[in-house]
């Protein structure tokens, strides 16, 4: 029984399909070759200027629940209350002229 298992299942895995791969475009974005390191979602605004430093402009907080942004020279970052709900990279965004 062991051995018709083993023979079935390599016989399925040679004559399945080569698997292809489709490279995802999303308007309004540009791929790049840098990593930019950014604050992670979850961590509070402290962590984020124990590591980044001061922001270079803060906006808010807005609402309810109170939505604050930071901005940092090649990104921002949003926080819901005092933690991090998104960072954007700003040099893989392409702005139309």
């Amino acid at each position: 029984m062991r051995n018709g298992l083993y023979i079935l299942t390599l016989a399925s895995l040679l004559s399945a399909p080569s698997i292809q791969a489709d490279n995802l475009t999303i308007p309004g974005h540009k791929q790049t070759d840098q990593v930019q390191v950014m604050p992670r979602r979850g961590i509070n605004m402290n962590a984020v200027i124990a590591e980044f430093g001061q922001p270079d402009e803060r906006y808010g907080p807005i609402g309810e629940p109170p939505i604050t942004e930071w901005v940092y020279g090649g990104f921002r970052v949003y926080f819901e209350h005092e933690t991090v709900l998104h960072s954007i990279n700003l040099n893989t965004l392409i702005f139309p002229k």
